[in-house]
């Protein structure tokens, strides 16, 4: 392997299918076939990162059919300009590198997504922590990053399937919208790609019935399917102004847009604005008041411009256990009306 300077910066390795050094010597194709070793690369992780607790945002539900967390590291099926691809992507004990094999027709430029993906071109350190909490949930998960796939479309079709369900319900409907119009991902895992935008877009609604979605986010998925090229083109405006270009699609709220620009563009300032139980947890953490709404939240993070998301990341995966009051979503089954 020789150390490159290509797009990834100093300290990018890759290699080809000879001499595989993680053990996978052989990949198997989507059709079951023995087929090439993968190809690797290697990226160098100047600060210790936690893939699981960083790649977590990817993941929608324990059974999401796209993404799988083990011991080996994490794995991913990703569509790219070239092709399917899996990518496993792991941490040797003791090294400071993020390491990646990629299997597929799409395997280079998979490649060419993993320091995004694993929170390598995150700041986190940009993010003074003013509150005492904040500081010592910096302290505390120092691994935490925020990953960026560069998919707006694969990030926006689960954020509308949870819109306005229960988690159970959302996580449902886009494994079982994967199961049904996702292919078998390359590689020797049976993971299953994210579902095109062609082959959604002329689904008609009916047909998302028994996925569990009703008419609306049934016909907003097949909308924004057709506007595939379009949104895609929103990565080269940047964040925020995508989140504004992504909000002009009827049924695309600040919710949508924000969850949608979070693992897109892994933007830190990113808030979800209208969300449950986000008001919640924000104000309870942060002044220790039993519940809270919108306005509370941005005015609780407004000393942290910018960085906005992190803090509200950062919470999240605190576990803080905050009051319940009032009545909670009830679970429907669109499935069986």
């Amino acid at each position: 392997m020789i150390p490159g300077r290509g797009k990834h910066g100093p300290g990018t390795e890759r290699r080809g299918a000879a001499g595989s050094e993680a053990g996978h010597d052989l990949a198997v194709d989507p059709d079951g076939q023995t087929g090439a070793a993968p190809l690797e690369a290697r990226f160098d992780a100047p600060e210790p990162i936690d893939l699981r607790l960083s790649m977590e945002v990817l993941r929608h539900g324990p059974g999401d059919p796209t993404i799988r967390f083990g011991r080996d590291g994490v794995w991913l099926a990703r569509r790219t300009g070239a092709g399917p691809a899996c990518l496993r992507i792991w941490i040797e004990p003791g090294e400071a590198a993020v390491r990646a094999q990629a299997w597929g027709t799409g395997a280079a430029p998979a490649l060419d997504a993993v320091p995004g993906l694993a929170g390598l071109l995150d700041e986190p350190a940009r993010l003074v922590p003013l509150h005492p909490l904040v500081r010592d949930l910096q302290r505390r998960f120092g691994g935490l990053r925020l990953p960026r796939t560069g998919q707006l479309l694969a990030a926006l079709i689960p954020a509308v399937t949870e819109q306005k369900v229960t988690a159970g319900e959302a996580h449902g409907s886009y494994a079982a919208l994967v199961r049904r119009l996702g292919e078998r991902a390359p590689g020797p895992l049976p993971l299953r790609l994210p579902p095109t935008g062609a082959s959604l877009a002329t689904l008609p609604y009916f047909e998302f019935h028994p996925m569990g979605l009703e008419r609306r986010r049934a016909e907003l998925v097949t909308r924004i399917a057709r506007l595939e090229s379009r949104i895609e083109g929103f990565m080269g405006l940047g964040p925020a102004t995508a989140h504004l270009r992504l909000r002009e699609i009827p049924g695309i709220g600040p919710w949508t847009a924000a969850e949608a620009c979070r693992v897109a563009f892994g933007d830190p300032d990113a808030i979800s604005l209208g969300d449950a139980h986000l008001p919640d947890l924000v104000a309870w953490a942060l002044a220790r008041e039993p519940s809270g709404d919108d306005a509370r939240m941005l005015e609780l993070l407004a000393p942290y411009p910018g960085q906005r998301g992190r803090v509200v990341r950062l919470l999240e995966v605190s576990r803080i256990a905050i009051p319940r009051f009032g009545p909670r979503f009830a679970p429907r089954h669109i499935e069986r009306i």
